[in-house]
């Protein structure tokens, strides 16, 4: 069933970012709302990977206001981004290139989990029991990116169209509310594309995940 759009939970006012004297980000605002599919499109250059990197803490603007669900977002780190369920891929595929697709995905898990160190270290009672809820969750992911044939299967040894998808399915682990897509189509041909385009629509319609992705087209 398809989500309605509803009320905008991130605002962006008037942000401008800077490196020294480079200006990437000049007095750009919009806004998001619940359950969208917000696009930025823009040449290469165009500042849009800063945009997203300013979402999710990565850049800190110099001028500006960030709103999230209403409220001013002061400083903001990756990790506490990732703690707001907001999930990002990469323009430049970030994964673990030696470990399987399962372990990759698995690994958008880890804010979920409670467990400390030293549980997880002698696998034993709720470090074990949050591994096996935790696997049933990427399964559920791999399941729904199609790709149960390499679940197996190193990254490394994957072709770029189906590594892409991995990664997906790694963001798509961690439940996020909001998920951040740099480029997800970059460098696909024509049918790995149209999977692509299938799988993030799937994501907002059934999911109700909001999405902002940046795409040359």
């Amino acid at each position: 069933m398809s989500k309605k759009i509803g009320d905008v939970i991130l605002d962006l006012q008037n942000i401008s970012l800077r490196f020294g004297g480079v200006k990437a980000l000049t007095d750009i605002s919009f806004d998001v709302r619940q359950h969208e599919i917000r696009a930025i499109i823009g040449p290469n250059g165009a500042g849009k990977s800063s945009m997203l990197n300013v979402i999710n803490g990565v850049y800190h603007p110099q001028e500006g206001k960030i709103f999230w669900h209403g409220n001013e977002r002061k400083r903001m780190e990756p990790h506490m981004a990732a703690q707001q369920n907001i999930a990002r891929t990469f323009q430049n595929i970030a994964l673990f290139k030696g470990m399987s697709v399962l372990d990759n995905i698995m690994t958008g898990r880890i804010t979920k989990m409670k467990a400390n160190f030293i549980e997880h270290a002698l696998w034993f009672g709720r470090a074990r029991k949050e591994e096996l809820e935790h696997r049933k969750k990427v399964e559920e992911v791999i399941d729904f990116l199609e790709i149960q044939h390499i679940r197996k299967t190193p990254v490394g040894r994957l072709p770029y169209g189906l590594q892409k998808r991995v990664e997906l399915g790694r963001a798509l682990a961690a439940e996020p509310s909001m998920l951040l897509l740099d480029e997800p189509m970059a460098g696909m041909n024509v049918e790995e594309k149209q999977d692509m385009c299938r799988f993030i629509l799937d994501v907002n319609d059934q999911f109700g995940t909001t999405i902002v992705l940046i795409e040359h087209e």
